[in-house]
């Protein structure tokens, strides 16, 4: 809100101005045209502000900074407006006042969401250094439970400081908590795999307390803190991977890096699977492999709970994983003999 009434602020000054210096013109028409004029400049630095600002909340200091600079920008300008031929005490005030307030209120602004940038300090504290790969990677609930990053962060492919926000931490230890026995046995060992995590000599782990008291949900939060520290998400929670997209916040998925990084299936290929269960169609049988990849068997079922080579017909992607459709070794080899003869 004080930023609002900051831009009123402004704008009046701006359109009072612009009236003034018109009117030394000597008709209230060079006023009304001088008020629009300076009505229109002072929007336009409006919304040059609004393209100027960041996302992030930091604390009011730098703001009383940028005044300071802003107010000493103000003064320079007045002495080169001192020196122009032009030396009218009724024009000469207003623009004096004008150049304060314009400084001012840049000096405010860019104080407020540009001043942290400078600041080393802050960045050591949160272990942020520069370039992509060390962008910070803040994570979620959802992929400390899952574990596996945990897996990821010791195989020494994953770079930067890993960032937990407090309300992810405090959400943890409320799932830990909870009389459920699943969901009590799934925070606590999200706790377990943070601490493993900060046990890793290779990662800097740090726990930050920024939080977004006007903003409810986790996920949201977490989109918010992806902005203010421009790193990246990671998660295995597919809704936040969207949200996070369309807000412009880089995600990493710990689900398509597993998908990435499964070993290519091609047409062709001979493959040893266990035959789990029934398939949905007739006559199907159902495998997986050791990374969870289905295998789907045609006239399979009568081999239930047994070891047989198949021949890999087909590799479908979906969104949630991979699928792999294959036809038994025997009925491949026996129509390839009789094509033969």
């Amino acid at each position: 809100m004080g930023l609002y009434i900051l831009r009123l602020i402004v704008l009046a000054v701006c359109t009072w101005a612009g009236a003034v210096i018109g009117l030394t013109q000597g008709s209230i028409v060079s006023g009304i045209i001088g008020a629009a004029v300076a009505l229109v400049a002072g929007v336009g630095l409006c919304i040059l502000e609004r393209y100027l600002r960041a996302v992030p909340l930091w604390s009011y200091l730098y703001g009383l900074a940028g005044l300071m600079v802003g107010i000493l920008a103000g003064a320079l300008g007045n002495q080169v407006v001192g020196k122009l031929p032009i030396q009218k005490p009724e024009i000469t005030q207003p623009l004096a006042l004008l150049l304060y307030i314009v400084g001012a209120y840049f000096g405010i602004v860019l104080g407020l969401w540009k001043g942290p940038e400078f600041r080393a300090g802050d960045e050591e504290a949160l272990g942020v250094g520069t370039g992509p790969a060390s962008s910070p990677k803040i994570l979620d609930t959802s992929v400390i439970i899952d574990g596996r990053i945990a897996d990821i962060c010791e195989t020494g492919f994953l770079e930067g400081p890993l960032i937990v926000p407090q309300f992810v931490l405090k959400e943890l230890q409320h799932i830990a908590g909870s009389p459920d026995s699943i969901k009590r046995n799934r925070g606590r060992r999200g706790l377990d795999i943070l601490q493993r995590i900060q046990k890793n000599v290779d990662m800097t782990v740090r726990i930050v307390d920024h939080d977004f008291p006007k903003i409810r949900e986790v996920d949201t939060k977490l989109v918010a803190l992806g902005k203010a520290l421009k790193g990246k998400v990671l998660t295995n929670d597919f809704n936040l991977n969207k949200v996070a997209e369309l807000q412009g916040v880089p995600v990493l998925n710990v689900n398509q890096l597993a998908n990435a990084v499964k070993p290519v299936v091609l047409p062709g290929e001979v493959m040893n699977v266990h035959i789990m269960k029934e398939g949905k169609e007739y006559g199907q049988g159902v495998a997986y492999l050791d990374d969870g990849t289905m295998v789907v068997v045609d006239n399979a079922k009568r081999y239930v709970g047994k070891h047989i080579d198949v021949i890999v017909t087909s590799v479908l992607q979906t969104t949630a994983g991979r699928m792999i459709f294959t036809r038994l070794r025997e009925e491949h080899e026996r129509e390839a003999s009789i094509e033969g003869r």
